[in-house]
């Protein structure tokens, strides 16, 4: 039986350590935290476990939450201009029944730790340093580095020449109760919002410690007007600060959360990030090879809420790649081809993350993306095709980023609809 070890039980790393107990490998996963230290914890940023991640998850009984949790079958996103509304779409989750989810961290690393325990796997409460990785590679088979911060994240050299596109965001999030729909809408309808002047804004209904309840996550550049924390005020200094930012430029959002209170004295998060893409295999003083996943090598733009997305898919693809090597060595070869063939969806992630997330930020909208965003007000299907992309963002490249492909997409959408 092949021995791998997991370092951090995060999103990816408990994914893939459930993936893999299930096939029959011994699996250890080594963790700083305990379970009841993660439920205690500080909040992590917002995710959605969007369709696709969701069967996957189910595939190994992890989907855990969907009898609980708000089910987001809709999203809903604005653009503002001046505080104004200049245009919105609505679009589905998924094709027929599918849906969304979003968990508390807490609770779901919580959960998947402890239920991995009770399957059998082996789990390590301590902190890891680099002389630590160098004993443990003579123990195991593979090593698998799944948290990047630290002397840990110092293994993975920046790699520019997978992306490029790096910028600091300022990010702040507060869970609240005492939110309301928008008159005629269902209340697990997830808003989105991109401003012209400030940052980028995702609220969504999320199942929280304290039961279901909403997350307002907003996003914007260091220097911006919604990087309003350098002071890192007290939670109720925040979420002030946070509706004020609202009613000046996302009026509407306002008006849902005027009355929101936080539903603890752990609701809320400021933090600063900086999307980047590493080198995947770590070197260590005595020669071994880690291989890196997920956060670790592929820091995503917080806007886009692919996070969750991305981790899903590098479990995935990484045990496929572990799977299908059976008995050969995991070698330096096998670990470079473990990440190619992952980042074939990561690098499409990465291509929708920087343009949904910097389309604002010249003097206007590309012109092919507010046509777009016209078409979608008038028919359902090309907002359901933008909202759906967000399970499978490697479709925008057959239709939204290319002007003409976007013309080409428009024309045959109104021709098949009588336009």
């Amino acid at each position: 039986m092949r021995k791998i070890l997991i370092v951090g039980a995060g999103h990816a790393g408990l994914h893939l350590a459930h993936g893999l107990l299930t096939h029959g490998y011994d699996v250890t996963v080594i963790t700083g935290q305990s379970s009841p230290e993660i439920r205690t914890g500080k909040p992590s940023i917002s995710q959605f476990t969007l369709p696709t991640a969701l069967e996957y998850e189910r595939a190994f009984d992890l989907d855990l939450w969907s009898a609980l949790s708000p089910q987001i079958r809709e999203q809903k996103l604005f653009l503002y201009r001046d505080g104004q509304e200049v245009t919105s779409l609505t679009g589905s989750s998924h094709t027929g029944n599918g849906y969304s989810l979003s968990v508390d961290r807490r609770v779901k690393m919580a959960d998947w730790l402890e239920f991995f325990e009770d399957r059998g796997g082996k789990v390590v409460i301590h902190g890891v340093t680099v002389t630590d990785l160098d004993y443990f590679s003579r123990m195991f088979d593979l090593i698998i580095v799944a948290v990047g911060h630290g002397e840990l994240g110092q293994l993975f050299d920046d790699d520019d020449s997978r992306f490029s596109g790096t910028r600091q965001r300022a990010i702040a999030q507060a869970y609240m109760y005492d939110v309301w729909p928008d008159p005629g809408e269902n209340e697990n309808l997830g808003w989105s919002a991109v401003t012209e002047e400030a940052g980028n804004i995702i609220f969504i209904p999320i199942l929280s410690q304290e039961g279901p309840c909403h997350s307002l996550l907003m996003v914007d550049k260091k220097g911006g007007p919604m990087d309003a924390w350098p002071d890192r005020p007290g939670p109720e200094e925040q979420l002030r600060r946070m509706k004020d930012l609202l009613r000046k430029y996302a009026p509407d959002f306002f008006e849902r959360i005027r009355d929101a209170v936080l539903i603890d004295g752990r609701s809320t998060l400021v933090e600063d990030l900086t999307p980047q893409v590493r080198n995947p295999v770590g070197r260590l003083p005595s020669g071994g090879r880690v291989l890196g996943m997920a956060d670790v090598v592929v820091t995503m733009d917080p806007f886009v809420g692919q996070t969750w997305n991305n981790s899903t898919r590098c479990a995935q693809t990484y045990l496929e790649s572990i799977l299908d090597q059976g008995d050969q060595p995991f070698d330096e070869e096998f670990l470079l081809k473990t990440f190619d063939r992952f980042w074939e969806f990561g690098r499409d992630n990465q291509q929708w993350a920087d343009f949904a997330s910097s389309m604002w930020e010249r003097d206007d909208l590309p012109e092919h993306v507010a046509n777009v965003m016209i078409h979608a007000s008038q028919y359902r299907e090309v907002a359901d095709r933008w909202i759906q992309g967000w399970d499978q963002p490697s479709d925008y490249k057959s239709w939204l980023f290319d002007p003409e492909a976007a013309q080409r997409y428009l024309a045959d959408v109104k021709a098949r609809n009588g336009g």
